[in-house]
């Protein structure tokens, strides 16, 4: 179970829109051309692939920022290109996704693409544009001076270091210590193996071999290599260190203590990117006010998603919270959801292609009849809201006396039927408002309802929808346990 789950639910749902991150480092863009392999070429022993389609995709610090974007953040990165075309795609896939880029053309240097041919699932040659010798010191500072224009509105700092020529030990310092000086966490991804051109920085988040690399230390010495990285926090100013360990999950450390959140276990089918994907999650989570701890198995979660992917490519909000629904589930605060919630969750679960399915009713003192037919409306798709009336439209609706329960304990009793995923309260006579709002796939009542009677009925066919009535337990009510009750 992840720590501080409810807290990290609310930040993604709701405060992760709200930040501003910045991301510095060698951009790029990714580009594929896609195909099918029927054949070896007769001019040599290699495959000949049948192209397709071909697509592009921000990749490097780039896809950082794709990644931070499409979790909701507000996004902007900073990096070389060239002038040319290439740069032309790249900040046209940016725009489109909400990305302000601030580039720094370097004349006589291309924007560094990475153009991939796959046949079906399988990447068959990758060829890379780029140019890697030390550019003009007049563009680092133009660089320098476009980051520390940026900082002034930014929440946090990724530098994304892919060893391409961009983050130079000066760039990075003149950055990190503005960003500390400002109380802005700066987060960086290491290629370079000279680990102190990143000294005073938040955390570093190296992947197994860099940390190799940068240690001077076998990769398979994983203990070694774990004693020489605690060591290392002390050494560099750091708060923490955290690595990326492949299947064995991904580690932090500090100078007296190790933390393991174990790998998610799903099919890989391309690593390309996940390294980008931890980093953004980090930052949003620490930038939010998670604990590392916390940070670290979000981060764990959603690398297990875009190793599912091929090529490379962001994690999707929506994908994030769907892959923490098991955990969710099994935390009945979690699936106790304003009007409002209720809305966005909805609007994540629509975006898997998940069918949304709802009833309601007053819910006083829970009886099998009420289990029943929740269950059976669960069946009819494959997220189940559970609407209920608030004490004073119980009241209205049964008299003084009731509810017996209020519906503060109404709403957490019902949250933890694991057949529910989401409970809401309705102050207003009938749900019809809330229907209208949700828009959901079915609606579900009882058998002691006839068509005609079931508010929203029309609405929700009008778009589609269902109606559906299912049989009730006979001789269960919660009238007749009250009068049960005072019987005794």
């Amino acid at each position: 179970m992840i720590e501080q789950l409810h807290e990290a639910i609310r930040e993604i749902e709701h405060a992760w829109a709200g930040k501003r991150l910045l991301v510095v480092g060698d951009v790029m863009l990714d580009k594929y051309i896609w195909g099918d392999v029927g054949r070896v070429s007769p001019e040599a022993p290699v495959p000949v692939v049948r192209a397709t389609h071909r697509s592009q995709q921000p990749g490097g610090a780039a896809n950082v920022a794709m990644n931070l974007a499409r979790l909701g953040a507000q996004t902007a990165v900073i990096g070389f290109t060239g002038g040319d075309e290439d740069e032309r795609l790249l900040a046209e896939c940016l725009r489109e996704n909400d990305i302000s880029s601030h580039f720094v053309v370097s004349e006589g240097f291309p924007t560094i693409t990475k153009q991939r041919i796959l046949g079906g699932r399988q990447q068959m040659l990758r060829l890379d544009s780029e140019r890697l010798d030390a550019r003009p010191q007049s563009d680092y500072d133009r660089l320098i001076e476009t980051a520390l224009g940026q900082l002034q509105c930014s929440d946090a700092v990724v530098l994304s270091d892919y060893a391409k020529g961009g983050l130079t030990a000066e760039v990075c310092q003149r950055v990190i210590q503005a960003a500390r000086g400002r109380g802005i966490p700066v987060l960086v991804d290491p290629k370079n193996v000279d680990f102190f051109r990143y000294r005073g920085a938040t955390t570093i988040c190296p992947n197994l071999s860099e940390l190799s690399a940068a240690a001077h230390l076998d990769a398979l010495d994983l203990n070694a290599l774990l004693d020489a990285a605690q060591t290392m926090v002390s050494d560099l100013g750091i708060e923490f260190l955290i690595v990326t360990l492949g299947e064995k999950g991904i580690a932090l450390l500090r100078p007296s203590s190790r933390f393991l959140a174990p790998a998610v276990a799903r099919q890989v089918f391309d690593v390309s990117g996940a390294g980008d994907t931890v980093i953004a999650v980090l930052a949003l989570s620490l930038v939010s006010g998670l604990k590392p701890e916390t940070a670290v198995e979000l981060a764990n979660v959603a690398a297990g998603i875009v190793v599912g992917k091929v090529g490379t490519a962001p994690v999707e909000k929506h994908e994030l919270l769907a892959a923490l629904s098991p955990q969710i589930a099994l935390q009945a605060a979690d699936k106790v959801l304003t009007r409002t919630e209720l809305v966005g969750r909805v609007a994540l679960w629509r975006a898997n292609g998940e069918r949304v399915v709802f009833t309601n009713g007053c819910f006083d003192l829970l009886h099998i009849g009420h289990i029943e037919v929740i269950e059976q409306a669960r069946r009819f798709g494959d997220r189940l809201i559970v609407a209920i009336n608030s004490d004073n439209s119980v009241r209205e609706l049964k008299g003084s006396s009731r509810p017996i329960v209020g519906e503060r304990e109404r709403t957490r009793v019902l949250a933890a039927l694991a057949a529910v995923d989401a409970v809401t309260v309705f102050a207003e006579p009938t749900p019809l408002e809330l229907i209208v709002t949700v828009r959901p796939d079915v609606i579900v009542k009882g058998g002691d309802y006839g068509m005609e009677t079931i508010v929203g009925a029309a609405e929700v066919q009008s778009w589609g929808g269902q109606v559906k009535i299912v049989p009730i337990v006979e001789g269960f009510s919660t009238t007749r346990l009250i009068e049960k009750g005072a019987g005794t």
